[in-house]
């Protein structure tokens, strides 16, 4: 389903924005906490030197996030970054699966408490219900909803309304292993099951993150998913693939990858041990950066590589420059060791330079620039204040890429070639 605006009246007043945006109760997308997929360790040495990053910025963000009024928030810079005990008053991040205690765990429970994050778990709807969602970017889809409750702390077993819709997505699997939605496929339409990769992909993703990925129906979705790799004009990867059941294609040149579908496999597959991964990932996960870097004379049908795609979107669902450097970014053999490549060094350095330059302001914190209706209680939600949710889920995907810093810092943005049908030249981000 193409990708289209969403619009929905905007949620209940909870308690004013003094409570959900700005200084109060908002939230983030990122990792769901430390990586399964053999994570990196954090020493003294990484503690004590001085943060890659800090030289973009005029103070320390991550200070701020943390003095914010936001568990999520708090939580999510914890659990995903190596932050300085002068920072965090004694609480760095915990890279062990054994019960937790510790000041992270407690931001994770406050989280949970928060009416924030209670709200939108009461949005999830009901899987088998057939609701109408305007696009797979949209976020009514459950799948994004979810991931966004995961950047907040939430796991399986912390409510059964969480529960309930991932019992559903369980329920539901065509005969070749790939899950399903119910929605119409058009306007109007009654709706039916149907499983175009870009359900399958989303929904086996969420499953994997809140833990069932040794679920049998998993793993036989995972399969599918290795399966369903195919050589396309940009290479080995995911395309948009016809829906046995019902027919329906997704808009994507036939030929092309899909860099959505692709970008949500990667980050699947990157939560999984090494020996459960297919063989050949690390060149598929070349393919975005190989995307990226032919964006002057070609682009995969609707995904284009300009102003827009550097603008981070919020709620974060869809196919932009976080979510490219959020996959890539659990591939290190990209940038690392002897498989690595100049050329991905240097798209990873210019990826990571527009982030910062369209979307972090000189002081380190974000301010959106581009949301979705429906969350104006929420600080990532509004464009009028820099929002701790947004600035944590930021860092959170710089993090993983702090070897490459003063390579991206070192790029000019405004020099970058532009993407294909514009003017040849990259528009500078706002203010610049």
């Amino acid at each position: 389903m193409a990708p289209e605006a969403f619009g929905s009246p905007g949620p209940p007043a909870l308690g004013g924005r003094s409570a959900l945006a700005g200084g109060g109760g908002a939230f983030e997308t990122g990792p769901v906490g430390p990586s399964t997929s053999a994570p990196e360790p954090v020493g003294r040495a990484a503690l004590g030197s001085p943060w890659p990053w800090g030289a973009a910025f005029s103070a320390d963000p991550r200070a701020w996030v943390l003095e914010s009024g936001e568990p999520a928030a708090r939580w999510l810079l914890l659990a995903s970054c190596a932050v300085p005990s002068d920072l965090s008053g004694g609480v760095t991040r915990r890279r062990s699966t054994a019960p937790d205690t510790s000041g992270v765990e407690q931001e994770r429970q406050a989280s949970l408490a928060d009416l924030a994050t209670r709200e939108l778990i009461e949005r999830l709807p009901d899987w088998d219900g057939g609701e109408a969602f305007s696009g797979h970017d949209s976020p009514r889809f459950a799948p994004n909803l979810l991931n966004l409750l995961a950047d907040m702390g939430v796991r399986a077993g912390d409510d059964p309304r969480v529960d309930r819709v991932l019992g559903q997505m369980l329920g539901h699997q065509d005969g070749e292993g790939r899950f399903q939605s119910y929605a119409p496929l058009r306007r109007g339409d009654q709706p039916v099951w149907g499983a175009l990769l870009c359900d399958s992909h989303a929904i086996v993703e969420v499953l994997v993150r809140y833990g069932h990925g040794a679920d049998p129906r998993v793993c036989a979705a995972l399969d599918r998913m290795a399966a369903d790799l195919a050589d396309t004009a940009q290479g080995r990867a995911w395309p948009c693939r016809r829906d046995p059941a019902t027919g329906f294609r997704g808009p994507g040149r036939a030929g092309d990858c899909c860099p959505q579908v692709t970008l949500e496999a990667l980050r699947t597959y990157a939560r999984l041990p090494e020996p459960d991964r297919p063989t050949g990932l690390l060149d598929v996960a070349r393919v975005p950066l190989e995307v990226w870097r032919r964006r002057g004379d070609r682009k995969p049908y609707m995904f284009g590589h300009g102003k827009q795609f550097k603008t981070v979107k919020w709620p974060p669902t869809w196919y932009r420059v976080d979510a490219v450097l959020d996959a890539i970014g659990g591939y290190p053999a990209l940038w690392r060791g002897p498989q690595a490549d100049a050329a991905d060094r240097r798209s990873l350095a210019e990826l990571a330079a527009c982030l910062i330059a369209y979307n972090m302001g000189a002081d380190g914190r974000v301010a959106p620039r581009s949301t979705y209706r429906g969350f104006e209680p929420y600080s990532f939600g509004q464009k009028k204040a820099p929002s701790p949710f947004a600035t944590a889920r930021l860092l959170a995907v710089l993090h993983r890429l702090e070897e490459l810093a003063p390579e991206a810092l070192a790029v000019d943005v405004a020099a970058l070639p532009g993407s294909k049908g514009g003017s040849g030249r990259a528009l500078p981000p706002r203010g610049a």
